[in-house]
């Protein structure tokens, strides 16, 4: 008997991450661009690590509150009051190790086997793997491309929930494809959700990186205090801090002692010292933030614009998120062509493939880096483009 058939059959099944795959393939090289992953290349500000060392230092190495440091859950409820312009309360928030605990606390108070998650595609792996973990079965309901951008089709994602559904995973702005809710649309997924009975999960995790304003539409504009919904989110790409796994839940205060059970249940808390970390991010980290912000809108437009000239790519530049999701005509098995490119352009590049079916003829470059890599990675892309097949 394979020591495999003894192992969850879930666990068995759970796919092989396309985008670590190309990583761990160009992991190591001389002269590589590395656009692989969702992060930034700037180190977490002095400001945060010298508070974490601080605490450290202070002996702050002991069990800590399982929902998250009093203060930080206070510094949480300001930050969300004043981005969106709506009190909130520190009681509805809730401290995790990393957006993707977040993400695997919220699935563990909502689904089981046998259960069903809608979520919009071409998306982020994690979250369907994770929901699989859990026994319940990933719906995608995919994104139609056209030269005006990235659509989605209500009525579509209306069809798509069913009687098991538990469920609908919403990542606006959205990885990898930058497709960005608007005010109405997030109205009427909230008002498909309500009439189904069924939860939003709520990632928005990129919406301080959006490019028509100061941040993207949230349900935070649209909601009422008592809708089911699940905000899952982290500290790492505003204020790059994707080491350090610190991330957070919002959502119904009634639902907190289920939550700190969870919590107690995996990590049984976050370190004092990296909230700590998080807490100097919140308080003096703004700044920062907008300058990423700046950064990363400066790297889309050239990155996009000089990918264009060759006039064989399929892109629209993103609104929100930092990463181009393009289309090379000719290319249509896009996991062989990152493995190619790696080789013979020297740039590290993510598959299509990676992010389920409707993303399989793209590739997505994380443009969130100094401006002379990405001009200098667009150009060795061109090049490439030009000699391929």
């Amino acid at each position: 008997m394979s020591n495999l058939t003894q192992l969850r059959r879930e666990a068995v099944a759970a796919p092989e991450s396309g985008i670590v795959a190309v990583i761990n393939y160009a992991r190591g090289r001389e002269g590589l661009i590395p656009m692989w992953a969702g992060e930034g290349d700037l180190a977490t500000p002095d400001f945060i690590s010298e508070a974490a060392s601080a605490s450290l230092k202070a002996g702050e190495t002991f069990y800590t509150w399982q929902r998250g440091l009093p203060e930080l859950r206070h510094a949480l409820a300001d930050y969300t009051a004043r981005l969106y312009g709506r009190p909130s309360s520190p009681e509805r928030f809730f401290v995790t190790g990393s957006g993707m605990q977040a993400i695997q606390i919220t699935l563990a108070a909502l689904v089981g086997a046998g259960d069903e998650v809608v979520f919009i595609g071409p998306a982020w792996p994690n979250f369907a793997a994770a929901a699989e973990l859990q026994g319940a079965a990933a719906r995608e309901v995919a994104l139609g491309w056209t030269e005006a951008g990235w659509r989605l089709d209500l009525q579509k994602l209306k069809d798509a929930i069913g009687p098991k559904t538990r469920a609908v995973f919403v990542n606006t702005p959205a990885n990898p494809t930058g497709w960005t809710a608007d005010e109405a649309t997030l109205r009427t997924i909230l008002d498909i959700a309500r009439d189904a009975g069924v939860f939003i999960i709520a990632d928005e995790i990129y919406s301080r990186f959006f490019y028509a304003g100061s941040r993207a539409p949230s349900f935070h504009d649209v909601m009422e205090a008592d809708d089911r919904i699940f905000f899952v989110n982290s500290f790492s790409k505003n204020w790059a801090m994707t080491g350090w796994r610190v991330g957070w839940i919002e959502t119904n205060a009634a639902y907190g002692d289920i939550i700190e059970n969870l919590i107690q249940y995996s990590t049984s808390g976050v370190a004092a010292f990296m909230q700590r970390g998080a807490l100097a991010a919140l308080e003096q980290g703004e700044a920062f933030v907008e300058r990423q912000i700046a950064r990363a809108g400066a790297a889309r437009d050239i990155f996009t614009a000089r990918l264009l000239v060759p006039n064989r790519v399929s892109m629209t530049p993103p609104d929100g998120a930092f990463y181009a999701f393009f289309a090379i005509d000719g290319v249509e098995d896009t996991k062989a062509a990152a493995f190619r490119i790696v080789d013979e352009a020297g740039v590290v590049l993510a598959p299509g493939t990676a992010f389920g079916q409707s993303g399989r003829r793209f590739l997505r470059a994380c443009f969130h880096r100094r401006l002379d890599a990405v001009e200098a990675a667009a150009d060795r892309l061109v090049d490439w483009i030009g000699r391929a097949a």
